[in-house]
Order: structure tokens, then C-alpha cells, then sequence
């Protein structure tokens, strides 16, 4: 169990990890907003909690590592790197912008921070793969982890990653899937994927994706997993925050009216007031 004090603080990050997302979006700017806000909790919790990371070292070798396979989601990460100091976070007014260091997908060698460049969909979790069996295969420790999407799992390098990942045991790669149940042509078409993963040789958990408790605790859990690489199947909603954006498919990639950008800003203001 998990003080009330560390939930709500991380609650707080997550909160604040949807402002930043939304300030990016500023200007009609265009951007993946869905998909980034539903992965904020998610995103908070490995970042401010979880991991064993180190901003001023963030090529240290022991660090774990945590691999966006669903990179069009990016701007959550962006936020949360600024906030523990990979980077400054004036930087963020410069996302997508010619010479950035942040650019509309996770670019490794432009970022500090980011372990790979993703966005092509469904190669993240083969990437992720190959991290964890370099770990057990140099005797280190580090864990890794990765994001997919529900919709990216229509791609059928995910299941030959899946079934890589059972065959060679890898204790210690956990994953977690954004099932929020769209993507950008609609809803997704896999159903749940609890019995999919189970299917491949995965310890699987499901959990609700917005309930910080719920997070910590699975992430903890996925820690006592020997012989089997973890999937956490998270429940969410894409758009979590924003009443307009809410399981809306027209704001998996977008732009924001002054008027759409000025309402987003309140409701999450609001929100944080509970």
C-alpha cells in the first residue's frame, strides 16, 4: 500500500503533465493530444516514482529504461522530462519547431532522455525486447519499460516481440498497454487484450488506468514476477481530463481553437481542485 500523500502527489504531476500538453498545443499548434493525456497517470508514475532514473546522467548505465512504442504520444513524455530536468523547459515551446530537440516523434539522438526512437508503430516493444535480454545477458539489473497502444497492437511485430519476450523469460521487461479503444481511423478492433496476452505467455494484470493507487500497486506487483515478462492491460480514456476531448477520435491528432485552448486550461484547473 501506498501513502495517500505519494498518490496525490503523483496525482498532482499527472495533472500537471496535462497542462503541459495543452500549453505545447498553444497557438494552433498540431499535435497527438488524445493518446498523450490518456497516458499521463501512467506516465507519472514511472517517471516521479518507479524508475531508477538520474536527469543529471541520463546516459547512466545502471538507469532502467522506458521505451515509448506508441511515439506519436510524445508530448506527455516531453513534459516530464522537462519537469525533472533532462532538458529546459522553454524548450517545449519549441516542439515540432525546425531545429528542436523535440520533434513530433521521440528522437534518441536528439533528446536527453528518450532510449528510442519510436513511432513507427508496433517496433517499441521488439526495442524493448532487445534491452531487456541485453540486461540479463551483461548481468544488470535495470528494468525496462514500455508503452503500446491498444491500436498499435493490430501490428504484428507486437505479437512476435510478445512471443520473443515468453520465450527467453524476461522477468524483467514490463509493459503496459494504453487500451483507451481508439486510434486514428476510429475504434480499435482487438477487443480486450487481457486473454491475448495470457494467450502469449504473459503475467498479465488489468487495471484502471487513471487510478493512481491502482498503478503503483501493479507496477510493485509486476516487480515479484520471476520467469515471465509482465503486461499491465491500463484502462483508460482518451483525452483524460477534458470533457470535449473525452473518447473523441477527432482529437487524436489535432489543433486547438483559441476558444477549445482557453476551455481545456480551465477544466484542468478546475480538476485539480477536488
Amino acid at each position: 500500500m501506498h501513502s495517500q500523500t505519494t498518490i496525490r502527489s503523483l496525482e498532482e504531476k499527472a495533472l500537471a503533465i496535462r497542462k503541459g500538453i495543452i500549453e505545447i498545443m498553444a497557438n494552433g499548434k498540431r499535435g497527438h493530444l488524445g493518446g498523450s493525456l490518456s497516458i499521463a497517470d501512467i506516465i507519472a508514475a514511472l517517471y516521479f516514482h518507479q524508475m531508477r532514473i538520474d536527469p543529471k546522467n541520463p546516459n547512466w548505465e545502471d538507469r532502467d529504461r522506458f521505451v515509448l512504442s506508441k511515439g506519436h504520444s510524445v508530448l506527455a513524455q516531453y513534459v516530464t522530462l522537462a519537469e525533472l530536468g533532462f532538458f529546459p523547459r522553454e524548450e517545449l515551446k519549441k516542439v515540432k519547431k525546425i531545429g528542436s530537440i523535440l520533434q513530433g516523434h521521440p528522437d534518441r539522438l536528439k533528446t536527453p532522455g528518450i532510449e528510442a526512437s519510436t513511432g513507427s508503430l508496433g517496433q517499441g516493444l521488439s526495442v524493448a525486447c532487445g534491452m531487456a535480454l541485453g540486461a540479463k545477458i551483461q548481468g544488470k539489473d535495470f528494468r525496462t519499460y514500455v508503452i503500446v497502444g491498444d491500436g498499435e497492437s493490430t501490428e504484428g511485430m507486437i505479437w512476435e516481440a510478445a512471443i520473443f519476450a515468453a520465450h527467453y523469460k524476461l522477468d524483467n521487461l514490463t509493459g503496459i498497454t494504453d487500451q483507451n479503444r481508439l486510434m486514428a481511423s476510429g475504434s480499435t478492433i482487438v477487443g480486450s487484450l487481457v486473454p491475448k496476452w495470457r494467450a502469449f505467455g504473459w503475467e498479465t494484470r488489468e487495471i484502471d488506468g487513471h487510478n493512481m493507487s491502482e498503478i503503483l500497486d501493479a507496477l510493485d506487483w509486476a516487480l515479484t514476477i520471476k520467469n515471465r515478462p509482465v503486461m499491465l492491460v491500463c484502462n483508460t480514456i482518451k483525452g483524460r481530463g477534458i470533457s470535449f476531448v473525452e473518447n473523441n477520435v477527432d482529437f487524436h491528432h489535432c489543433a486547438l481553437t483559441n476558444e477549445q485552448y482557453e476551455k481545456a486550461l480551465k477544466e484542468l484547473e478546475k480538476g485539480g481542485k477536488k
